[in-house]
C-alpha cells in the first residue's frame, strides 16, 4: 500500500522578545517545527516562540512563494522568512492566506505558555461609593481638571461605527485629532486609530490622519513629542511626522489646518475638560463628525444651542465604561454625538408618545412654576404648552419626532415644593 501524503501547513510564529517581527513559513509537522524554534541554540530561556496563526494548505511551497511576492517590501532582506509585524499587518497576512485558492482550513495548536507569578496586592483605592461619588460625578469633575486620563474601549468604537452605512466613509479622509496614537503594539494604539487601520479597506477610506498629544500625561507611551500619523491609501503602511513645535492638540495651528483643508470626517473622544472648546471648533468647521462626550451635554447650557439649531444630535449608543491608565474598567457617563444622519434609530422604541391623560401620575407632575415635568420617556402628544424633559428622551431621538427645544440657550432647573431638581430642558410640540 502506498504511503499517504503528509499534510502541508503554513504558519505565523513570533518570539516573545521580538514583537515587531514575525516568521511566516511552511512545514509538514507543526508541533515539531514549534519545538525546533523553542530549542534553537543560543536562544535564551526567557524567549518563547508562539504560533499566531496556523493552517492547512494544498501546496505550502506555492502559498509561501505567493506570500513572499505579495509582501516583499515587508520582509527583512537577511532572512526572507522574517516579516514586519503589527496588528494591522498581521490581519493582512492572515486574510491573504485564508483567501488563497490553496487554503484548506485553519488549524489550532496548543502552544507553550510562559508562566507568570502574580503578586496579590490588597486593594487600597476606595470605590466610588466609598468616596461618595457617582459615575456622573467623575466625568463632570473632568470638566474642571487639566488631565483626562480615560481610554475609549475598542468595542465601543466598533459598536457605534458599525451602525452607519459604510458608504459614508467611501473615499473620505478621516481625522482622529485627540491623542489618537498609533503604535506597533495594540495597547499603545488609540481604539479609534486601530479601528480605522483594521477596517481601512472595508470602509474604502482615502486617508487616515491621527495625532499624538504631547501633554503632561503620556497615555499611549509615545514620548513627549507631538506627531502626525498618516496612512494615505490602503497599500501604504503609514508614517509618522514630528513637525517642529507641534503639540498634537486639536487646536494647534497645524491640527486646525488639517481639519480645514484635508478632513472629511472627524472621529475621536475629545478631552472632557476641554469639551466646550472642542465642540465649538469642530462644529464651526462644518465637517462631519462622530465624537464622544458627556451624556448630560444635551441639557447643559453650553451645548443646548447646538441641539436646538440642529447642528448636532445623539449618536446610537451611550458609553458606560472607559479604561483608566492601568487598563481597568471605570464607570462612565458618556454618549456618542454626531451630525451624520441617523436612520431608523433603534431607541425610538423607548419613547412613549401618548396623550397626557394616559401618562401615569407617578411620571408626570407640575413644578412650582406650573411647568409640566414628565419622566420615564413619557411624552404628551396633545400638550400645546412647553414642558420639561430630562436628557434621556433627547438622546432617544425626541427632536426627530416633531418636538423642538424652546429654551433660550438655558437648561431648566425645576423647583418642586421649594426644592431644586436635576437639570432638564424645555421642549414643545411643533
Amino acid at each position: 500500500m502506498a504511503k499517504s501524503e503528509s499534510k502541508q501547513y503554513i504558519y505565523i510564529v513570533q518570539s516573545s522578545k521580538e514583537t515587531t517581527k514575525c516568521k511566516i513559513g511552511k512545514t509538514n509537522d507543526l508541533e515539531r517545527r514549534l519545538k525546533e524554534y523553542n530549542n534553537m541554540t543560543g536562544k535564551s530561556k526567557e524567549t518563547v516562540y508562539q504560533y499566531l496563526f496556523t493552517c492547512e494548505v494544498k501546496d505550502m511551497a506555492k502559498v509561501e512563494n505567493d506570500l513572499k511576492e505579495k509582501y516583499s517590501a515587508l520582509r527583512e532582506e537577511k532572512s526572507k522568512e522574517i516579516y514586519f509585524y503589527n496588528s494591522v499587518l498581521f490581519k493582512h497576512y492572515v486574510t491573504f492566506i485564508q483567501t488563497h485558492t490553496l487554503f484548506v482550513k485553519e488549524i489550532f495548536i496548543k502552544t507553550v505558555e510562559k508562566k507568570e507569578i502574580v503578586k496579590v496586592v490588597k486593594k487600597t483605592t476606595p470605590s466610588l461609593l466609598e468616596r461618595g461619588l457617582t459615575p456622573k460625578d467623575v466625568l463632570q469633575k473632568a470638566q474642571k481638571i487639566d488631565n483626562d486620563e480615560f481610554y475609549t474601549r475598542y468595542e465601543d468604537v466598533e459598536k457605534e461605527l458599525s451602525m452607519y452605512d459604510k458608504s459614508i466613509w467611501n473615499n473620505k479622509v478621516v481625522f482622529c485629532n485627540c491623542d489618537d496614537a498609533v503604535d506597533d503594539e495594540e495597547k499603545d494604539t488609540s481604539a479609534f486609530a486601530l479601528y480605522f487601520l483594521q477596517n481601512f479597506k472595508e470602509l474604502a477610506l482615502k486617508k487616515l490622519i491621527c495625532t499624538h498629544y504631547s501633554g503632561p500625561v503620556d497615555l499611549f507611551n509615545q514620548g513627549a513629542k507631538g506627531y502626525i500619523f498618516t496612512k494615505d491609501g490602503f497599500h501604504e503602511i503609514g508614517k509618522k511626522e514630528y513637525p517642529k513645535n507641534y503639540t498634537g492638540s486639536f487646536d494647534d495651528p497645524l491640527s486646525l489646518k488639517i481639519l480645514k483643508e484635508e478632513t472629511d470626517i472627524v472621529c475621536t473622544n475629545p478631552p472632557f475638560s476641554r469639551a466646550i472648546d472642542y465642540w465649538e471648533t469642530i462644529i464651526d468647521s462644518g465637517k462631519c463628525f462622530l465624537i464622544i462626550s458627556n451624556i448630560t451635554n444635551v441639557v447643559t447650557k453650553a451645548y443646548i444651542p447646538y441641539f436646538k439649531n440642529n447642528k448636532v444630535w445623539a449618536g446610537y449608543n451611550r458609553i458606560d465604561y472607559f479604561l483608566n491608565p492601568k487598563r481597568q474598567l471605570v464607570d462612565a457617563s458618556g454618549h456618542w454625538y454626531t451630525n451624520i444622519p441617523i436612520k431608523n434609530r433603534p431607541k425610538y422604541k423607548h419613547l412613549k408618545i401618548v396623550p397626557l391623560k394616559e401618562i401615569p401620575e407617578k411620571h408626570k407632575k407640575y413644578d412650582d412654576s406650573k411647568i409640566l415635568l414628565v419622566d420615564n420617556d413619557y411624552i404628551p402628544n396633545d400638550y400645546k404648552k412647553p414642558f420639561a424633559v430630562s436628557a434621556r428622551p433627547l438622546l432617544n431621538g425626541l427632536l426627530e419626532k416633531g418636538y423642538k427645544i424652546i429654551a433660550k440657550n438655558e437648561s431648566y432647573i425645576a423647583v418642586v415644593n421649594g426644592k431644586e431638581k436635576f437639570r432638564r430642558v424645555l421642549v414643545q410640540k411643533i
